[in-house]
C-alpha cells in the first residue's frame, strides 16, 4: 500500500507542475509571446515579458506552494541567512526532527515538542514589519528577482507589482502560531499569516512522507490571497480582456507597446 500511495502523490505532483506550466504559457500568449517564451524552470521566473520583467504565475484551485526547501537551501542561500536569524531558525525547525523518518514515526510527540521553540521564535521576530516584508520578498519574489505576481482566476490574469504585494501583506498580516484545537494536537507547529481572521499563509514542516521529510513548506491560499490584494490595491486598468493590472503594475506593465 505505501508504494502505491507514493506513486499516486508523485503523479499528482507531476500533473500539478504541468498545469502550472500550461497556465504560464496561457499568460505568455495573452501578452503576445509565442510558445517558446523565456522562463526559468529552476527559479520563480515563470514568464519574462517583452520589457524583460519576470512574472511568478500562480493558478491552482486552492493553495500555492511558495517554497518547499530542505536544510541545504537555508544554509547556502545568503538571502535567508541575512534575515536577522530567520534562516537559522528554519534550520532549527528541521533539526527538531531526527535524521531518519522511521525514528520520527517512533516518537512524533517528542519532535513536535522540540519544534515549538523555533516556530515561536520565528513568529516573534516576524512581528517586526520590516523583517516580515523582507521575509515575504525573499519567499515570494526571491528577494526582488521577480517583478510581478500574476494570478489566474476565472480565466483572467490579475497582475500585481512585487512592491505592492509586499507592502500590502507587510501592513495587514497578523502573524501568529497555530493552536492545539483538539485532544492530541500540539500547539506552535506552524507560523500563520492571517488577514481579517483567516489564514492566508502557513509556514510548516512537511513530514508526511519519507520523500519530503525534514523540509519546510510555505503555502498560501489562493482565494484569500487574491481577496487581500484586491481589497487593498484598488486602482486597476485592463491591459486586455483577460489581463487586469493593479496599482504600480498599471504604470509599467505593457510599456513595450509604446
Amino acid at each position: 500500500m505505501p508504494p502505491r500511495s507514493r506513486a499516486s502523490s508523485s503523479e499528482q505532483a507531476r500533473e500539478y507542475r504541468q498545469a502550472g506550466h500550461d497556465d504560464a504559457l496561457r499568460f505568455a500568449q495573452a501578452i503576445g509571446l509565442t510558445h517558446d517564451y523565456q522562463n526559468d524552470k529552476h527559479a520563480k521566473k515563470d514568464v519574462i515579458d517583452p520589457s524583460g520583467d519576470a512574472h511568478s504565475v500562480k493558478s491552482g484551485k486552492k493553495k500555492w506552494q511558495i517554497f518547499l526547501y530542505s536544510r541545504g537551501r537555508f544554509e547556502s542561500d545568503d538571502g535567508f541567512q541575512a534575515l536577522n536569524g530567520i534562516g537559522s531558525l528554519l534550520i532549527h525547525c528541521i533539526d527538531a526532527f531526527p535524521p531518519r523518518y522511521e525514528d520520527y514515526l517512533g516518537n512524533e510527540e517528542a519532535a513536535k515538542q522540540r519544534l515549538r521553540t523555533p516556530m515561536r521564535e520565528i513568529k516573534d521576530r516576524l512581528q517586526r514589519r520590516a523583517l516580515l516584508r523582507a521575509f515575504l520578498m525573499k519567499s515570494i519574489f526571491n528577494g526582488g528577482e521577480v517583478d510581478y505576481l500574476t494570478v489566474l482566476n476565472e480565466d483572467r490574469f490579475h497582475v500585481f507589482r512585487n512592491r505592492d504585494v509586499i507592502g500590502t501583506m507587510g501592513e495587514v498580516f497578523e502573524v501568529a502560531n497555530s493552536e492545539a484545537r483538539s485532544k492530541g494536537q500540539v500547539p506552535e507547529q506552524k507560523v500563520l499569516f492571517k488577514y481579517q481572521g483567516y489564514n492566508v499563509g502557513e509556514l510548516e514542516m512537511r513530514n508526511d512522507s519519507p520523500v519530503h521529510y525534514q523540509e519546510v513548506r510555505f503555502n498560501m491560499y489562493k482565494q484569500k490571497t487574491l481577496e487581500l490584494l484586491c481589497d487593498n490595491i484598488s486602482e486597476t486598468r485592463d491591459h486586455s480582456h483577460n489581463v487586469r493590472l493593479y496599482g504600480l503594475a498599471r504604470t509599467r506593465f505593457g510599456n513595450w507597446r509604446k
